[in-house]
C-alpha cells in the first residue's frame, strides 16, 4: 500500500512545499486547503493526479476536521502513516505591554495555532494506529521555547506555540504506548505568508525548509528523542 501524510494548510508557502516534496518522495497526499482562490494544488493535482487528494479544511471549525477525517478513512482503508498539523496564523495588531493588546487577534491565533493541530490530531489518531509511520508532527516554532525567549511583545503567537508544545508533550506522554511518535518541529524563518503577505525579508525558501523537514520525519526518530527540534534536526530547549 502506498505511503501516506495528511498536512493542512496546504494551500500556499510552507504546507504547499511540504505537499510537494513528499509528492515527489511517492507519497499519497491528502493535503488541506483553506483558500480556494489560491490554484498552485490544482496545478499540483494536475501532475499527480491520484496521489493528491485536496480536502477542504478549516481547522477552527469541527464540523470540516470530522469531514476532512472521514475522507481520509474512506479513501485509505482506515488508515494513515503522517499527520503534519501545518496550518497556523501569525497576524496579531497587539503592541508591546504600553500599547494596545488584541484579545480578537490573540484568541484567533490560539484558537488556530493551538486548539486547531488537537482537533486534526484527534480526528485522526484512529488512523494513525493503523498506520505504518505512525507519526504525528507540528510546525511549531522557536517563539515557543520558555528557556530562549527573547521577545518584548507578540503575545499572542508566542502563548499559542508554547500551548501548543505542551499539548504535544501531553500527546506524546499518551500516545507513547501505542507506538505513535510527535514531533515539535521549528521551520526556521521561512520566505512565506504568514504575515499576510508574502516575506521576502525571511532566510530560507520554503522548499529548502519542507526539504529538511521531509529529511527528519523520515527518520523516524524513536518515541525516546526529544521531541522539539529545527527543520534541520538540532535540538530546541523547551
Amino acid at each position: 500500500m502506498q505511503n501516506t501524510i495528511y498536512i493542512t494548510g496546504a494551500d500556499r508557502g510552507l504546507g504547499l512545499a511540504l505537499s510537494t516534496v513528499f509528492l515527489e518522495a511517492d507519497y499519497t497526499v491528502f493535503a488541506g486547503r483553506f483558500m480556494n482562490n489560491w490554484t498552485e494544488l490544482d496545478e499540483l493535482k494536475q501532475q499527480y493526479g491520484e496521489r493528491l487528494h485536496i480536502l477542504t479544511l478549516d481547522v477552527t471549525e469541527q464540523q470540516s476536521v470530522d469531514t476532512a477525517a472521514a475522507y481520509i478513512r474512506e479513501k485509505n482503508r482506515g488508515q494513515l502513516d503522517i499527520l503534519v498539523n501545518n496550518a497556523g496564523l501569525f497576524k496579531d495588531r497587539s503592541e508591546d505591554i504600553f500599547g494596545e493588546l488584541n484579545y480578537e487577534d490573540m484568541m484567533n491565533l490560539i484558537n488556530t495555532n493551538t486548539f486547531g493541530p488537537l482537533r486534526v490530531s484527534q480526528s485522526v489518531v484512529p488512523l494513525l494506529l493503523k498506520g505504518r509511520a505512525k507519526m504525528l508532527v507540528n510546525i511549531s516554532s522557536e517563539a515557543a521555547s520558555l528557556t530562549d525567549c527573547w521577545r518584548k511583545k507578540e503575545y499572542g503567537y508566542a502563548m499559542s506555540k508554547a500551548a501548543l508544545n505542551m499539548q504535544l508533550t501531553i500527546l506524546q506522554n499518551h500516545l507513547s504506548e501505542f507506538g505513535i511518535k510527535v514531533l515539535a518541529i521549528h521551520p526556521g524563518y521561512v520566505k512565506s505568508y504568514m504575515l499576510g503577505v508574502f516575506n521576502d525579508e525571511a532566510t530560507i525558501s520554503a522548499m529548502e525548509s519542507a526539504t529538511n523537514m521531509m529529511k527528519q520525519i523520515l527518520k523516524l526518530p524513536t518515541i525516546e528523542e526529544h521531541m522539539f527540534i529545527d527543520y534541520l534536526g538540532n535540538k530546541i530547549d523547551w
